[in-house]
């Protein structure tokens, strides 16, 4: 901890590390360097066994997909790649062939690995 953050309330360059927790001398905020962990860890998108996805990795799909306002139906196993991940409901943009561009809930996908 050789580099003290800044304030994660306010953006304060001026804080400083106090026995057991970081402190902002503007705003007077306290945190912890496991409420800075649990904050980013909080960030992140996993798929549904709980891997860690990035933009660019490539899923699959695990479950039989219907597409709204089609006939059309992502089967399992279909391979996605080069996600890119996004906020909101739906967190997950691609494109899939022979569907083309789509949104996927990251629950639905699993991360392929090498």
């Amino acid at each position: 901890m050789s580099e003290v953050p800044a304030c994660p309330k306010c953006q304060s360059s001026y804080s400083y590390f106090d026995g057991s927790c970081f402190v902002c001398p503007e705003c007077a905020h306290e945190w912890t360097q496991e409420d800075m962990e649990a904050k980013e860890a909080e960030g992140q998108i996993t798929d549904s066994v709980g891997n860690v996805l990035t933009d660019g990795d490539v899923v699959t799909v695990i479950k039989d997909l219907k597409i709204k306002g089609s006939s059309s139906v992502v089967k399992v196993g279909t391979k996605v790649k080069n996600i890119r991940l996004v906020d909101g409901d739906h967190d997950i943009d691609c494109k899939i062939d022979g569907i083309g561009a789509m949104k996927l809930k990251s629950q639905f996908v699993k991360k392929v690995t090498s």
